[in-house]
């Protein structure tokens, strides 16, 4: 038996806590019954919500690497082109698992498995996420001693991040973090008076880029 709010989560590409709230709302019939939360279900049971039938569908985890200039919405954003346009249709419903802005590029996942995107994204589960970033002038050992040791304080909460440098100029930087916040690294050294010209995401969990060039994808195993 399999619990009910793991097949929705699997099937419509949401969390676990949103099948609970689909079922809490009354909105899901098993077997032509109102579901109730903690309920398990066979293969054989008939799973359907405001009147569509729900169907086992095939999980599809793809990793992309987005290029800079591209948004992760569905929808353009003016003359802004989405990652979307990059993918063929067959990926088209896929949820992107977190995002990077539009100036940033690098590693992205998409799925249509709502649970692992939860395990991959809520704070609780802690994912190490690694960027390579190039700033606009040398990094003063202090700053990268605040930014590294004692963290840099931003409307949302203090923001620490691991630091390596990557070039004896002191302007191309690995960037370690496990949060996730909106624009958080660039935030981080504005702060500070500096400005990240550019921003690449190379590893995200367990997973990397693996050799994809700029606008490539290909589909990958899941991997916790």
């Amino acid at each position: 038996m399999l619990r009910l709010n793991k097949f929705l989560a699997t099937n419509l590409g949401v969390s676990r806590r949103e099948a609970d709230n689909l079922i809490s709302a009354g909105k899901v019939l098993v077997n032509n019954k109102p579901a109730e939360l903690g309920a398990r279900i066979e293969d054989n049971d008939n799973v359907v919500i405001d009147g569509k039938k729900i169907a086992s569908v095939s999980l599809i985890y793809v990793a992309l690497n987005k290029p800079a200039g591209y948004v992760c919405s569905r929808k353009r954003q003016g003359d802004t082109p989405t990652m979307y346009e990059l993918l063929p249709e067959k990926y088209q419903s896929l949820k992107s698992v977190g995002r990077l802005d539009k100036d940033s590029s690098g590693l992205i996942l998409l799925t249509n498995d709502g649970d692992f995107a939860f395990q991959m994204t809520h704070p609780k589960f802690i994912k190490t996420k690694i960027y390579e970033a190039h700033i606009d002038r040398e990094l003063e050992p202090l700053h990268q001693q605040m930014i590294a040791d004692f963290g840099v304080q931003l409307p949302d909460g203090r923001s620490q991040l691991g630091l390596e440098k990557l070039d004896d100029t002191r302007t191309f930087w690995r960037i370690t973090m496990s949060e996730g916040r909106n624009r958080q690294i660039r935030r981080t050294f504005e702060a500070l008076g500096y400005k990240v010209t550019a921003l690449h995401r190379t590893n995200f969990g367990r997973y990397g880029l693996s050799g994809l060039e700029s606008g490539q994808f290909t589909e990958v195993p899941k991997v916790n």
